[in-house]
């Protein structure tokens, strides 16, 4: 029993060494850098077109109602302690220089560190306006924080090239197994608990609350109130909804289950952004999603587009990655032995 239990425990210690700590291609982390870098900067800069509502003299939620609010817990930000205008706007335009550098790779250890907390500030300066696109974005800045987001399709990468200094293909780096296992594991917490919310709701029971999403003139951008004629229609995708947040936590693991429920995931989103009006937190999910998605297989997709570009830019034998691995690695497949090293079986002959 005590070898028994010795072989389990160091067989289960073997594999979350191997979930955690085996390096793995930052290609991934890289190109969540890219598009929730982006998303930072583009949110950000939204805030501009408004600014003196939210952030005047006189905004619509002031800092004493805020504070009013946070009067049991401080939530920190830097907006607490800048009074002039001009300075705000100083402040405000250096906030989207440094997304604009998280997204591009430029100096991206400092980039991403500054990046979290500007968009934490900003989030708990204005908890009255939040919601679901600014959790996520702060999400993915703290992680892209953690991890190597730099180390693949960035600036920096590009300068070390030029400058002798990088290899070809990017060097597996144990932050970046870490920093997209730690999205992985939120995103799955994420759904869970939103399946079960959904679950408690008469109207997800009944399965008649994608028809009230798509009725509600508040957040409707696409009419797509002709599911009305289609009530077994609005009952499947109802169930389907709930049934997919409960179990993604189980069936994005295993290899065969984990394409389906990443497509999936494609549709519900993007129904989201186009048919309620929340395109950025219908977008920002999917890119979370992306986390899930095998290095190797963004290479895939990637490279040829970083080639091409380099090619159109004049800057081909730097972007270009013809090393690259664009298939599964060979540590990642699974071999079959030769067929004269396995037994034969042999039929008895006839007496």
């Amino acid at each position: 029993m005590k070898a028994i239990l010795r072989e389990w425990s160091a067989t289960g210690l073997r594999g979350w060494n191997a979930f955690w700590f085996r390096p793995s291609d930052p290609a991934t982390l890289g190109l969540i850098r890219i598009l929730g870098g982006a998303m930072l900067f583009y949110t950000h800069l939204v805030w501009s077109i408004q600014w003196d509502a939210f952030f005047g003299e006189h905004p619509w939620l002031s800092a004493e109602a805020v504070a009013l609010r946070q009067a049991d817990s401080y939530e920190w930000s830097y907006l607490w302690h800048i009074g002039s205008p001009g300075l705000l706007w100083a402040a405000h335009l250096g906030a989207l220089v440094i997304f604009a550098m998280l997204a591009l790779g430029l100096y991206t250890r400092v980039a991403s560190i500054l990046a979290f907390f500007i968009a934490v500030a900003y989030a708990n300066r204005l908890p009255g306006a939040q919601f679901g696109l600014d959790q996520i974005n702060v999400l993915l800045a703290m992680y892209l924080m953690i991890g190597p987001s730099g180390a693949a399709y960035s600036l920096d990468r590009l300068v070390a090239r030029w400058r002798g200094r990088a290899g070809e293909p990017a060097a597996p780096r144990v932050g970046a197994t870490i920093a997209v296992r730690l999205i992985q594991l939120h995103m799955c917490i994420i759904y869970l608990f939103a399946g079960l919310a959904k679950h408690e709701g008469l109207t997800w029971q009944n399965g008649t609350a994608i028809w009230g999403a798509a009725a509600n003139l508040e957040y409707q951008s696409l009419d797509i109130t002709w599911l009305a004629d289609h009530l077994y229609l609005v009952n499947i995708l109802t169930h389907v909804t709930v049934f997919w947040e409960l179990f993604y936590v189980a069936r994005v693991g295993p290899r065969f289950t984990r394409p389906i429920v990443i497509a999936m995931a494609v549709p519900l989103h993007l129904g989201i952004a186009f048919c309620m009006g929340m395109m950025t937190f219908g977008l920002v999910m999917i890119f979370a999603n992306l986390a899930f998605v095998a290095p190797w297989l963004t290479r895939m997709f990637v490279d040829p587009v970083l080639t091409k570009m380099g090619s159109l830019l004049g800057l081909g034998h730097l972007l270009a990655a013809p090393s690259a691995p664009t298939k599964k690695p060979e540590s990642q497949r699974r071999h079959r032995k030769p067929r004269g090293d396995r037994p034969q079986m042999t039929m008895p002959k006839p007496a």
